[in-house]
């Protein structure tokens, strides 16, 4: 049984890397291929994933439709020369390579706003697996999963943070707060035409933030000058930001993922960007709803709500409970990734058919 699990980003290194570590401590054969954007290769490094780059991308756009032609050569031939019994991704790579490898796809979505991808994909695509939270109908092949894309590594069976010394390991005074601050360059085809913080915004959140505790701020952009603002930049192995995250009095952040993490982390989490209102993704609807992430429209609005966070000093035994209670209730999307392929493997049935059969999916 071969398997190809599609890496486009660091996130979708996390979301696959413990099915590929089960599996290929069993029966299957299992390949990842990754692209060197951001620090994807970095994780597949650190986590000792076997894989292939098969192009690279930059933050910007136009970086991704340039590099395109040689990203599907490169795909292509690796998918002729493993020839996979089924692929996972996340988006028109995974699916037209099953196209070519004559495989069934899987593909897991957790963002109604990727049109492009949906619509691209959908054709070559055998089955589509989203957040039960997904609010947008894709079709015959869509089935939803009582969880988060982030429940494959931050389910409680999965992951267990590290606080022993992680403070001494960010050069922070031992139980002192600190917060994180994570800013998105909006640089990605489904970040067309939205926005987040601005450059005096941002300074803005530090100066204001800086007064509660310390500022730890990852900036994709790296547009700001930290050296002179009260804060520092995160400069750990990027492996670690989820132990970090665990352990952050609270999260600010104009991206979506980090977002995610923190809230099923128990970390207060606030978010500020223009997908805001009343269009906003469904995940994060939800989240809110649960009091786990606060969306936001305006800065003075985050100020107040993060400000009002850092003066309470149970906020995050609150969050964590609160946190408890809720994941108790969703699946671990590892666990049903691994079942999935176990299942193929054993049967060669219809992946539909096997998936309809899952107790957790619908």
């Amino acid at each position: 049984m071969k398997v190809l699990f599609f890496t486009n980003t660091p996130a979708h290194v996390h979301m696959y890397k413990y099915a590929v570590q089960e599996l290929s401590n069993g029966d299957s054969t299992v390949r990842v291929l990754g692209r060197d954007y951001g620090c994807t290769a970095d994780l597949l490094e650190y986590y000792d994933l076997e894989y292939k780059l098969y192009g690279s991308c930059g933050s910007s756009k136009r970086s991704l439709f340039r590099e395109l032609p040689l990203h599907y050569t490169q795909i292509f031939r690796t998918v002729r020369a493993f020839d996979p019994d089924l692929i996972f991704g996340y988006g028109a790579y995974s699916a037209h390579a099953g196209a070519v490898a004559r495989a069934p796809v899987i593909t897991i979505f957790d963002s109604e706003p990727t049109h492009i991808d949906h619509v691209v994909s959908k054709p070559f695509t055998t089955v589509q697996l989203t957040p039960n939270t997904f609010e947008k109908d894709l079709g015959g092949r869509h089935y939803t999963f009582n969880g988060f894309k982030e429940t494959a590594y931050l389910h409680p069976d999965n992951f267990e943070p590290a606080t022993a010394n992680i403070e001494g390991e960010l050069e922070i005074e031992r139980d002192s707060p600190y917060v994180v601050l994570r800013f998105n360059d909006f640089g990605s085809h489904h970040d067309f035409d939205h926005s987040g913080f601005t450059h005096d915004e941002k300074i803005t959140l530090i100066e204001r933030l800086s007064e509660y505790a310390a500022v730890l701020v990852s900036d994709e952009g790296k547009e700001l000058a930290l050296d002179r603002l009260p804060a520092r930049t995160f400069d750990l192995h990027p492996a670690k930001m989820h132990d970090v995250l665990a352990n952050a009095a609270l999260l600010v952040a104009d991206t979506q993922t980090m977002v995610t993490e923190a809230a099923l982390l128990g970390t207060p989490a606030i978010r500020s960007n223009s997908f805001v209102g009343d269009s906003d993704m469904g995940n994060f609807k939800e989240l809110e709803s649960n009091d786990l992430v606060h969306n936001e429209e305006t800065l003075d609005a985050v100020l107040d709500r993060a400000e009002g966070i850092l003066s309470k000093p149970s906020a995050k035994q609150q969050w964590r409970r609160r946190c408890d209670e809720y994941l108790a209730e969703k699946v671990d999307l590892t666990e049903v990734i691994v079942d999935i392929v176990t299942e193929f493997g054993q049967s060669r049935e219809a992946i539909p058919e096997i998936v309809e059969r899952s107790e957790v999916l619908s």
